[in-house]
Order: structure tokens, then C-alpha cells, then sequence
């Protein structure tokens, strides 16, 4: 019994200890049922395209005096009565179609005896049932994949009409040749279809980027961090949504952020990001050094000389002249708050104040801590995420002593002047062309709306096709590897 208990508690340690080791997204994107049904028209436009191009062999037989060659065999039109696309939970997706038609014609080679007789055939299937399951998984480079499919496809029956005068020849060639052509349709239905999925559609998520480069100082990982979750309702996929710096990949911070959760279904796609997604962004340019600049303050020249005199008059009479400037670094990486009122952006500076004698080492007059808070509003532009700055509080402080942060209180607010008219713009600038989120190549969203809660944020959109399911795939095979089938 003692033996027993020891390894009940030690296999709900190690249940735990998996629990709390499960790395949490920092980007999360749901696509709904209604996302399913604007995605339901191009997949059945696909399927028809593909069925269409089926390559039936040539049909040869012997049956007695009658010999028969059917060659060329060409699909003219799909009729797809019944097409529905739908989740299958802990599968993926589900294409159905039933008891719809496919009219195609052949060329007939016939020998009779000593009668000849060559021509078309018009030619329908009838009673079209197909069934196609698509498994989605992750993999091992972090990609959404189709990674099995299973398919059963039946042609309940065929029916030909036959142009000549061998009316009873005919007749018993009809049955004959649409038994056998009834089999071939319902032997390449499935492998056209698994084609179509394994390499045609594989291709199209491999538009989804996995690890990109944002600009030249970070990129961003956007792996899978597990398998999709599929319910009848909803396919959701948590990805890393993680900032690195291209120099250093591997120098990033932690995510102790909250779990975005998605309750929403009202919208075809919802994409919550977690404050994860935007700490590590600017924990990535911290480290990058782009938080770092010097500014010549013309509009505080004056103010800054008045301030400092008696230290400029200390140290050297002479540098009264000498140009000066403000050194601004960002001291620790911003952090990012998210709230339903919103969210803002802490950060901690230090503002330098430095005389610049012509010929002559820079000569430092003060240091200074400078501390902002930011409104921070996110916003979605087909697959670009932006966001925009704005000052929301100020205030700086001395290094050396209580008595010279009060000297700096006539500092404030020109600083913040400065500071929103200057450095916030240089910001703004950055953010405003935005980073990709994972989609597809030719999805976009539109009409989003953004919802603040804690610790994450939600847009909820709708899709819209900038190019059409065919068209992308095209664009990218040329591209395709040879064993495209699983490639990363």
C-alpha cells in the first residue's frame, strides 16, 4: 500500500509539473463556423477544379465478336448538388458531398464483327457521394498541417447515350462500359482528392509564416505550440507569438502572461494576443538598442542653459557656447499592461544632459530618470497589426539628489512638449507599419473590432479573399519542394 501511494503522489507530481511547464500562447487565433462557411465556397470551386482534371485511363476490352477501345475520357461539368464544409472535433475538417452529378464524354473505338464504327459518347454519373476528412496537426517546425485524410467516394450510377445505328450492339455496350467506367471514377476520386490535400492545401498554409523577419533588428516566431483544438463550433490554434532579436534568437524573456481565452463566435475569426506578445516585442528592440537616440533640443536650448549655469560656470566658463544636446536610453525593456480600460506602456529612461565642445570630449551636466506612461491602441489592417502611442503621464527626476530634482520641476513640461512632439512620432513611425499575424497568403481581415480585457486583448473580424484559393496555390508551387507533401 506504501508503494502504491508513493507512486499515485508521484504520478500526480509529474501530472502537475506538466501542467506548469506548458508553455501559454502568446497569440491565439479562433476560426468560427461562420469563418468555415466564407471558406466553404472556395473549397468547393477547388474540389470541382480538381475533379475536373481527373485523367481516367483508356478502357479495352473483348467481350465474344465485339471488341471496344474508349479513349479520352474528359469530365464537361460538375453538379455539386450538396457541398458542405464542417469541423469534425478532434479531427479537423470535414468536406461532404452527396448525390450530385458529373457529366463527361469519351471517344468509342468499336469492332464488330466486320462492322467498324468510331465516335463520342456523352456519358453521366449520378448519385456522387464523397466523404473526405481532413486531419490537422502540428508540426515538427511548429506549422499547421494536414497531416492524414481518409476518403470514400461511390458513383451510384452511370448512364450513356450512344450516336449510330448499331442500336442493339449499343444497347449491351451501354451496361458494359458504364460498370466499368462507374469503377474507374470511384478509384480516382480519392486519390485526386488526397492529392489535392496533402499537397495542393499543405502548400497553401505553408504561406503561413512560422519564424519571420519583422525588420532589421527582431523577428517573430509564430510556431504552434500544440496540435489545433477542433469542436464542433470552432478550430482554435495557440501559437508562441514571441519577438526575438535576429542577432541573439535565443536572448528572450519568459511568458508569465495571462492565458488569452476566446468566448466569442459572433465573428468568422477572433485573434487574442496576450501582453506576452508585446512585452517580448519590445523586450527584443530593448535589446536590439534601438531605444536609444540623441536629440539637439533647439526649442530648450535657452531653458537648458538657465537650468545649468551654475554647473556649466563649475566646470568651465568656456563651454557656455558649446552645442547641447539631451542623450535619451531606455534603462530596462517597457513593459505592457493590458486592462478592459485599455492598454498602456511603462517605460523607464535615462535622460543625459551633455555640453558638446567643438574638438573636445562630450562634458555631462546631469543625468536624469525619466518616467512616461503610454496609451497604447491596437489596430488591424488586412494582416498587418499596428499599433499607436500616445503621452499619457511624465515625470523626471534627479540622479545626484532630492534638491536637483526640484531645480527640474520648470523642466517637466517642456520635456513632455519634446517628448510627445519628437520622440513619440519617431515611435509611432515604427509601429505603424506592423507585423504580420499567421494567416494565409491571400486572407485578410476586415470589419474588426478590438475588445480590452485583462491581460489580453481580442479582434474579432471577418475574412475576406484578396485572391482566390486556386490562385494562391498556383503562385506557390513553382516554389514547392519535391517532398512538399511534409515539408516544414
Amino acid at each position: 500500500e506504501a508503494a502504491f501511494g508513493v507512486a499515485a503522489l508521484t504520478i500526480l507530481f509529474l501530472a502537475f509539473a506538466t501542467m506548469m511547464s506548458a508553455e501559454p500562447p502568446g497569440c491565439k487565433i479562433r476560426i468560427t463556423s461562420k469563418g468555415l462557411d466564407m471558406l466553404k465556397y472556395e473549397t468547393q470551386k477547388f474540389v470541382e477544379e480538381e475533379l475536373e482534371n481527373i485523367t481516367v485511363p483508356d478502357l479495352k476490352g473483348k467481350e465474344g465478336g465485339l471488341q471496344y477501345t474508349i479513349q479520352d475520357v474528359k469530365i464537361q461539368e460538375l453538379n455539386l448538388t450538396y457541398a458542405d464544409l464542417r469541423f469534425q472535433p478532434d479531427v479537423g475538417l470535414l468536406f461532404d458531398i452527396q448525390n450530385s452529378s458529373i457529366s463527361l464524354t469519351f471517344q468509342r473505338h468499336i469492332l464488330y464483327w466486320f462492322l467498324h464504327d468510331v465516335g463520342a459518347i456523352n456519358a453521366s454519373a449520378d448519385g456522387v457521394n464523397i466523404h473526405v476528412a481532413l486531419y490537422m496537426t502540428r508540426d515538427d517546425s511548429g506549422r499547421l498541417k494536414i497531416s492524414n485524410m481518409s476518403c470514400d467516394a461511390a458513383v451510384a450510377k452511370m448512364r450513356a447515350k450512344f450516336s449510330g445505328t448499331l442500336g442493339k450492339v449499343y444497347e449491351f455496350l451501354a451496361s458494359f462500359l458504364t460498370t466499368g467506367m462507374r469503377f474507374i471514377l470511384n478509384q480516382q476520386i480519392c486519390p485526386t482528392l488526397n492529392h489535392a490535400g496533402l499537397v495542393l492545401i499543405n502548400s497553401l498554409l505553408d504561406t503561413v509564416p512560422v519564424r519571420q523577419t519583422v525588420d532589421k533588428y527582431v523577428g517573430i516566431d509564430y510556431a504552434l505550440l500544440s496540435d489545433p483544438v477542433v469542436t464542433s463550433s470552432s478550430l482554435d490554434m495557440d501559437f508562441r507569438g514571441m519577438f526575438y532579436v535576429l542577432e541573439n534568437p535565443n536572448d528572450t524573456i519568459v511568458n508569465y502572461a495571462a492565458y488569452p481565452v476566446v468566448r466569442e463566435y459572433d465573428r468568422m475569426v477572433y485573434l487574442a494576443l496576450s501582453e506576452y506578445f508585446f512585452d517580448s516585442g519590445m523586450y527584443a528592440y530593448y535589446k536590439a538598442g534601438v531605444f536609444s537616440m540623441q536629440i539637439m533640443p533647439k526649442d530648450l536650448e535657452m531653458l537648458l542653459r538657465t537650468t545649468y549655469f551654475g554647473t556649466i560656470m563649475m566646470l568651465n566658463p568656456a563651454l557656455m557656447e558649446a552645442p547641447i544636446s539631451l542623450e535619451l536610453e531606455v534603462s530596462t525593456a517597457p513593459r505592457c499592461v493590458i486592462k478592459t480600460s485599455g492598454a498602456t506602456v511603462a517605460v523607464t529612461a535615462v535622460v543625459t544632459v551633455m555640453m558638446l565642445p567643438a574638438g573636445q570630449t562630450p562634458v555631462q551636466l546631469s543625468s536624469m530618470t525619466m518616467e512616461a506612461k503610454l496609451n497604447a491602441k491596437v489596430s488591424m489592417k488586412g494582416k498587418k497589426l499596428a499599433v499607436h502611442m500616445d503621452l499619457r503621464r511624465f515625470k523626471i527626476y534627479s540622479n545626484q539628489s532630492a534638491l536637483e530634482s526640484l531645480a527640474l520641476i520648470p523642466l517637466q513640461g517642456p520635456l513632455k512638449t519634446m517628448l510627445q512632439i519628437s520622440i513619440v512620432p519617431i515611435i509611432n513611425n515604427r509601429t505603424k507599419k506592423g507585423v504580420q499575424i499567421p494567416l494565409p497568403e491571400g486572407m485578410d481581415f476586415i470589419e474588426e473590432v478590438v475588445e480590452y480585457h485583462n491581460g489580453f486583448i481580442i479582434i474579432g473580424a471577418n475574412l475576406h479573399f484578396t485572391k482566390g484559393l486556386r490562385e494562391v496555390i498556383e503562385s506557390n508551387r513553382q516554389y514547392m519542394p519535391s517532398n512538399s507533401t511534409l515539408a516544414p
